[in-house]
C-alpha cells in the first residue's frame, strides 16, 4: 500500500505537475527540489497538510536521506535536463544525473520502500537506422548528446539490478509541451508557438526530422499510473511514454501552427546541430498499463497561445521560462 511518494525535482517542469496529480488522488506527497529555478511552482501547496517540501540536493546524502523517511514510493525526476544545458555544464550533469541518481537509488534499496519510478527520455534512441522504423524499448540505444549519454548510464545501471525486490520502472519520456505550474518556452512546441504568437518568425532547421511529442500533463499522469499499476506489469520494465500517433517533424509543427496563427512566417534553413531523429512507438504502455493520453500536439499549441495572448505572462522571454 503506497501512502506517501517522493517527487525528486518537485519543482520543475513535469515536478510541479505530478505533485498535484498525486495530491488529487490521496496521496501524501513530498519533494525534495534544491530550488535552481526557483520555487514559484510549489507556494500554492505549502499550507496543504498532505504536502512536504524539502529543500535539498540530491548529491547530498543527508539531505537523500532526510527526505526519504517514512516514504512508500520514489518519482526520479530530478536531473540536469535538455541537450543545451548538459552541454554547457557536463560535469554538473554526470554528477547529478548519474552519481547522485545511483546514490539515491542505493539509499532506496536499504529502506522498505516499494517503488521506484525514473523518468528518461526518448532522446536516448539518437538518430534512426532506418527512417521507416518506429522505435519500439527494444530498439537499440544511440544517444548523441551529453544529456542522452547520463540517461542511457543510469537506465543501464538500473536494469543491472537484477537480484533487488524494489520494483523500479524506467519512462522514457516523448519530447515535451504546454502549459504547467513551471512552464517553459526553451521546448519546441512551446518556443516555436510562443514565437509566432509575439510576431517573430520562425527559423527553423532540421524541419525533416522527427520527435514525439506529449503534453506535460500526460506524461506526469504516466508516472501516477505506474505507481498505481501491478508489480508484475512494471517491475523492471521500460515504457515508451505518449502516443505512437504522435510523432512530429517540425516541418509538421509548423503547419499545426498555421492553423491556430495564420499569419506566421516561417524560414527552413541549414544548419548542422542536433542531428535527433527518431519515430517512437509508444504501443507498450497503452497495452499493457491502459495509458492514454488527454492532449494532443494541436491542443498544446493552442493552449500556449491563448496563454501568450491573454496577457497572463508579462514576459515569455525572461529566463526564469528557461533551464539554460
Amino acid at each position: 500500500m503506497i501512502k506517501t511518494v517522493l517527487v525528486t525535482g518537485g519543482a520543475g517542469y513535469i515536478g510541479s505537475q505530478l505533485v498535484r496529480i498525486l495530491l488529487n488522488e490521496g496521496y501524501f506527497v513530498k519533494t525534495i527540489d534544491n530550488l535552481k529555478f526557483g520555487g514559484d511552482a510549489l507556494i500554492d501547496l505549502y499550507t496543504n497538510p498532505k504536502f512536504e517540501f524539502v529543500k535539498g540536493d540530491i548529491c547530498q546524502e543527508s539531505d537523500v536521506r532526510k527526505a526519504l523517511k517514512n516514504v512508500d514510493a520514489v518519482c526520479h525526476l530530478a536531473a540536469i535536463v535538455s541537450d543545451p544545458t548538459c552541454k554547457a555544464f557536463p560535469e554538473e550533469a554526470t554528477k547529478v544525473n548519474v552519481e547522485a541518481s545511483i546514490l539515491l537509488h542505493k539509499i532506496v534499496q536499504e529502506s522498505d520502500i516499494k517503488r521506484f519510478v525514473f523518468t528518461s527520455t526518448c532522446s536516448n534512441y539518437g538518430k534512426m537506422s532506418d527512417p521507416n522504423i518506429l522505435l519500439d524499448e527494444s530498439a537499440d540505444l544511440r544517444p548523441i548528446s551529453h544529456y542522452a549519454e547520463t540517461k542511457v548510464a543510469f537506465e543501464q545501471y538500473l536494469l543491472s539490478q537484477t537480484n533487488s525486490t524494489l520494483c523500479s520502472t524506467i519512462l522514457r519520456f516523448s519530447t515535451v509541451y504546454g502549459v504547467s505550474p513551471r512552464t517553459r518556452f526553451d521546448l519546441t512546441v512551446n518556443e516555436f508557438t510562443r514565437d509566432v504568437s509575439v510576431g517573430k518568425a520562425l527559423q527553423i532547421y532540421g524541419e525533416k526530422f522527427w520527435r514525439p511529442y506529449c503534453h506535460v500533463y500526460d506524461l506526469a499522469s504516466a508516472v501516477a499510473l505506474v505507481l498505481k499499476s501491478d508489480e508484475k506489469l512494471v517491475k523492471n520494465e521500460v515504457f515508451n511514454v505518449g502516443d505512437t500517433k504522435e510523432n512530429y517533424t517540425k516541418e509538421m509543427l509548423t503547419v499545426e501552427i498555421k492553423k491556430v496563427i495564420p499569419n506566421m512566417v516561417v524560414n527552413f534553413v541549414s544548419r548542422d546541430e542536433d542531428p535527433r531523429d527518431y519515430r517512437v512507438n509508444c504501443d507498450k504502455i497503452q497495452t499493457k498499463l491502459g495509458f492514454r493520453i488527454t492532449k494532443n500536439v494541436p491542443d498544446g499549441i493552442a493552449e500556449i497561445h491563448k496563454l501568450i495572448q491573454c496577457g497572463l505572462i508579462g514576459d515569455s522571454f525572461s529566463a526564469k521560462y528557461k533551464n539554460l
